[in-house]
């Protein structure tokens, strides 16, 4: 078999192994970005761009962690350097205008989440992010513990501590 050939079938094989990735982890990646973005169209922007990202530079995925893990992590920089590229364009984000529909129930449901969101903003590191790629990432302990090179327990232990940070902070703010 000729050079060109092997290359078109390896080529043929990823992008078929690469249809099954997206298959697989697009919606876990979407929520992961939904759950650091908070907004749709700017979460599936950064879900879209992870693959492109994984597929370009997949000579540089070693295995160390699963696919979903890897997936995550490079969401979370497109995040971030969004954040960082937001925050340079805008120092004054606009607000978004309010929402008409709203009943009390939903009303209180948000209050909620915003003052979970808000003490989870001002928990020290790792323990925000630890309890953030656990909750809205959905990623096991042992996919968090990898992401921080640390072990499964390690993980484990820093999200039950974070949790009850925030069920400490929760019930002294009410």
């Amino acid at each position: 078999m000729t050079r060109p050939a092997r290359r078109k079938i390896r080529e043929e094989v990823a992008a078929t192994d690469f249809e099954k990735l997206y298959q697989t982890y697009y919606m876990q990646v979407y929520s992961y970005a939904m759950s650091l973005t908070k907004n749709a169209a700017r979460a599936e922007e950064i879900a879209q761009q992870t693959f492109v990202k994984a597929m370009t530079a997949g000579r540089t995925y070693r295995g160390d962690a699963s696919e979903r893990t890897y997936l995550c992590a490079i969401a979370k920089n497109l995040a971030v350097d969004g954040f960082r590229e937001e925050k340079r364009r805008a120092p004054f984000p606009e607000e978004a205008p309010p929402d008409e529909t709203d009943h009390p129930a939903r009303v209180a449901d948000h209050d909620t989440a915003l003052r979970i969101h808000l003490v989870l903003h001002h928990l020290n590191e790792p323990y925000k992010e630890v309890f953030s790629l656990r909750v809205f990432g959905e990623l096991s302990f042992a996919d968090i513990g990898r992401v921080f090179g640390k072990s499964e327990n390690w993980a484990r232990v820093t999200y039950h501590r974070a949790k009850r940070k925030i069920q400490e902070r929760m019930a002294e703010n009410e």
